[in-house]
């Protein structure tokens, strides 16, 4: 059962962090709406309880900073908070930019999805191509802007395609949150990967090339992936120029995914 959330215990949510000033701050109510869905936002304006939502697919996102326990050795935790803080901030603009939802970050980790909030039938090349800006922007973010030599943020990235139900849980200090085996396989897909590198299962590179033609991928092979088994995953490349289909000669396009790109819908 979803609890009810009443309109006192949002306001004084939002009253404990929130400071409205006259020039252009946020609002309590604007914030409501950065994170929670709409959909989700009046309910719990409403105070009306939530009801959880099936989504027969979606593309998830997650990233995760490569040599995270080095950098959190060598950095103050005020200079940890920092860095992910730029780093975060920057990838909150992209996430904009792509019209994906940010579902949360726990640490290093950062969770977004598409076609969660709002129908988007290019929703995994709207994942790919956020992915693909993350990490070059990671690539340009200082570990510590007075420290050179310790240089810039690497990441790894994963995702998959697949059915999620999203809800709000719990009333103290509520989150909104995904379930099911696709979160699951998403977090494998990344902590799988490797440096800078953008891991995909075989599920979301069928919607990819569905999607987005142009897109260079490369099969990786099959993988024995924790908790999963072995599985059949490929790296994202790239996108060829100019939205360029890619030739039918090109083996970076993998004959089983084109097949089975027709099925994906």
């Amino acid at each position: 059962m979803v609890n009810k959330l009443d309109s006192k215990c949002i306001e004084e949510w939002f009253a404990k962090g929130v400071h409205v000033a006259p020039s252009g701050a946020r609002t309590a109510n604007q914030l409501l709406f950065d994170v929670f869905p709409a959909r989700v936002a009046h309910a719990l304006r409403a105070g009306n309880k939530v009801e959880p939502e099936h989504h027969e697919v979606v593309t998830i996102f997650f990233s995760d900073i490569v040599g995270f326990t080095d950098i959190s050795r060598a950095l103050q935790p005020i200079e940890v908070m920092e860095m992910l803080d730029r780093l975060y901030a920057k990838f909150d603009a992209i996430a904009r930019k792509h019209d994906i939802f940010k579902v949360e970050t726990i640490g290093d980790a950062y969770m977004a999805v598409a076609n969660l909030v709002k129908g988007q039938t290019n929703h995994t090349e709207r994942i790919a191509k956020f992915a693909m800006d993350a990490i070059q922007t990671a690539n340009e973010t200082m570990i510590k802007d007075d420290q050179p030599d310790l240089g810039c943020v690497n990441i790894r990235v994963g995702f998959h395609s697949g059915p999620v139900v999203s809800s709000v849980v719990g009333n103290m200090n509520p989150r909104f949150c995904l379930f099911g085996d696709t979160v699951n396989t998403s977090s494998r897909m990344e902590s799988s990967s490797k440096k800078n590198g953008i891991h995909l299962s075989e599920a979301a590179a069928v919607y990819l090339v569905q999607q987005a033609p142009s897109a260079q991928i490369t099969c990786r092979g099959i993988l024995p992936i924790k908790g999963k088994g072995d599985m059949k995953t490929y790296w994202l490349l790239g996108f060829a120029p100019d939205d360029r289909e890619p030739d039918s000669s090109d083996s970076s396009i993998l004959p089983d995914v084109m097949q089975q790109a027709t099925l994906a819908y």
